[in-house]
């Protein structure tokens, strides 16, 4: 029986790690590894058209299953493609390992064609990046990159040039057992009494909530309605904590709206459970702050802190809740649910007069559309930019659908991808792509992926013919907008023309039957609708700087933080608000 390489031994680890798909585009350096996957029936190469994609589509396939995932560049400028991509995962906290494949072993640091120094390109987006130079090295430290990204939640890279692939492997390495999950990891009882004092102590305390309540829903509504708390959230804590949540008052933040702001400026006791929020602007200076999160080096360092708890939330809240005595005092927190009802249905009449017949279409109504006809298990991949906001607004989440985006990386060209590893983690479940022209056009090359591997995905277009976001910066800079418009094909033309369904809607009329039509369809669907231009946000709070740069370059312009369908989400939520 012939002996394995190195390449092989690789693949046969990554198998046991769990590792379904290796997303990449084949070249020179990798072929080794490729094979290989091609004679392993228990992992699929995924062969797209740009190396930045593949590193999204494996952040977002982890972020899904909340398992590792993987991808691959060859030497030079096919691994450089991955960076923007891992970065990504890496601030998103998904488990993702990247091969970066090497030139050969004997020519590195001599100016070989196509030469970089990948383990250490890579070292800023990723917990661990190391090459292997020796074919004995391999396996440990293939399992050491493997534990790295699972046990730290991020990013780990593994260099390999590919000579060294090709080359045997030393006899089977023993089979060492591989960390493929987490621990749950709970606070000392010391910090524990601490926060159950200040609590205690606290006549008016506030919840602030990020991705880190994943999982602990249950938990945090027993906590809030014991200590009778408003209960707010940053953008990526949304699909986690807003829906059945009768202490809900918003999000805070750019893209804010509703309460939040106010809730968390006139607590007593702020809490901040599981976030890393990192508009410290828009936190308050004059209150006490704890913060509860499972990376002790994200505590205190958005603001000052009055206690830092070391744990996960779920984990803490099962601690705390019996240790805090309950509060009957529903004063603050019936005052801040008034100004979130209050605050949303002040906003919400700028679109919804005459949207039916408004041309170019609102954005707002389109998501408004998208939110009602995408499936109660949906999957919204989320293009960086005014989609952000439409998404944080309009979409309405439930505790079975998922919203993922370039959140805290704010990378264009996000939406596309991300979708594309959320589709192969189950071709049954929709995949809907939020994306802007801006975002859909820097990686449109990656929407032949979808119809080369025959996933279904949905691309809803904002097709605004405009970097609309970055119109807003400028206008809040007191700047003209310039460099912002973009020169558009018909989109859906060009979906057609790669094989897909494509329909553009250009009346609001148009929008439902379209986007029905596309959902329906079997294969990749894309639906370009021409939307508003001039269709802007503004935070809830601004500055009176940020006022005069709106009068410098848009006197006259009329801006509303339009917010949907959260109206309605506040009106099933909040039942019992107090009424005058």
């Amino acid at each position: 029986m012939a002996k394995q390489n190195v390449a092989e031994q690789f693949v046969d680890i990554l198998v046991r790690a769990g590792v379904k798909r290796l997303y990449g585009v084949v070249g020179d350096s990798l072929n080794p590894v490729v094979d290989a996957i091609r004679r392993t029936p228990q992992i699929d190469w995924i062969q797209v058209r740009h190396e930045e994609t593949a590193a999204f589509a494996a952040g977002a396939e982890a972020q899904v299953t909340g398992k590792l995932a993987a991808c691959a560049g060859s030497c030079g400028p096919g691994n450089l493609h991955l960076i923007n991509g891992l970065y990504d995962a890496h601030r998103s906290m998904a488990p993702v390992l990247a091969l970066a494949s090497h030139i050969p072993s004997s020519e590195i640091g001599l100016g070989y064609f196509q030469e970089t120094h990948p383990d250490q390109l890579f070292r800023e987006c990723s917990h661990y990046s190391e090459m292997i130079s020796n074919p004995k090295q391999m396996p440990r430290l293939l399992q050491t990159a493997i534990q790295h990204a699972v046990g730290q939640n991020g990013v780990s890279v593994v260099t390999l040039p590919g000579d060294i692939a090709s080359e045997t492997a030393p006899d089977k390495a023993a089979e060492t057992a591989l960390v493929t999950s987490r621990p749950t990891v709970r606070p000392g009882d010391a910090e524990i009494e601490k926060l159950a004092a200040m609590i205690d102590e606290a006549d008016k305390v506030t919840l602030f909530c990020g991705s880190g309540t994943a999982g602990a829903h249950a938990e945090v509504m027993e906590f809030a309605e014991k200590i009778k708390s408003p209960v707010g959230h940053a953008l990526r804590g949304k699909e986690w904590i807003q829906y059945d949540n009768p202490y809900d008052v918003g999000m805070s933040g750019l893209l804010g709206y509703g309460a939040a702001y106010e809730a968390t400026h006139e607590c007593d006791l702020l809490i901040l459970l599981g976030t890393d929020f990192p508009y410290n602007a828009f936190l308050p200076d004059d209150v006490k702050i704890v913060q509860v999160d499972i990376r002790p080096e994200n505590l205190g360092r958005r603001s000052k802190l009055d206690l830092a708890v070391w744990g996960d939330v779920r984990e803490t809240l099962r601690c705390l809740t019996p240790r805090v005595s309950p509060k009957t005092n529903r004063k603050f927190l019936d005052k801040m649910l008034k100004k979130h009802a209050d605050a949303l249905e002040g906003v919400i009449k700028a679109y919804t007069r005459k949207v039916e017949k408004h041309v170019p279409i609102h954005p707002e109504y389109v998501a408004s559309v998208l939110d009602d006809l995408a499936a109660d298990d949906a999957v919204f991949t989320i293009d960086t930019g005014m989609c952000n906001v439409w998404a944080a607004r309009y979409l309405t989440p439930n505790g079975k659908r998922r919203i993922i985006g370039s959140f805290s990386h704010g990378s264009m060209a996000n939406a596309l991808p991300q979708a594309i590893g959320a589709q192969f983690t189950d071709r049954k479940r929709q995949v809907v792509s939020m994306s802007g022209d801006g975002g859909f056009s820097m990686l449109m090359g990656d929407f032949l992926t979808l119809v080369q591997h025959d996933l279904p995905v949905k691309v809803v277009l904002f097709n605004n013919s405009s970097l609309g976001m970055v119109e807003l910066e400028m206008l809040v800079a007191g700047l003209p907008s310039y460099g912002t418009g973009n020169h558009n094909p018909d989109f859906a033309a060009v979906a057609r023309a790669c094989g897909a369904y494509g329909v553009r809607v250009e009346k609001p009329k148009q929008l439902a039957g379209a986007l029905k039509d596309a959902f329906a369809h079997k294969g990749p669907a894309l639906v370009d609708v021409v939307t508003d231009p001039n269709a802007l946000s503004i935070p809830p709070k601004i500055s009176s700087e940020m006022v005069t740069g709106f009068a410098l370059s848009a006197s006259k312009i009329v801006l509303d933080g339009g917010v949907g369908r959260m109206v309605q989400m506040a009106r099933s939520n909040l039942r019992n608000v107090p009424r005058p």
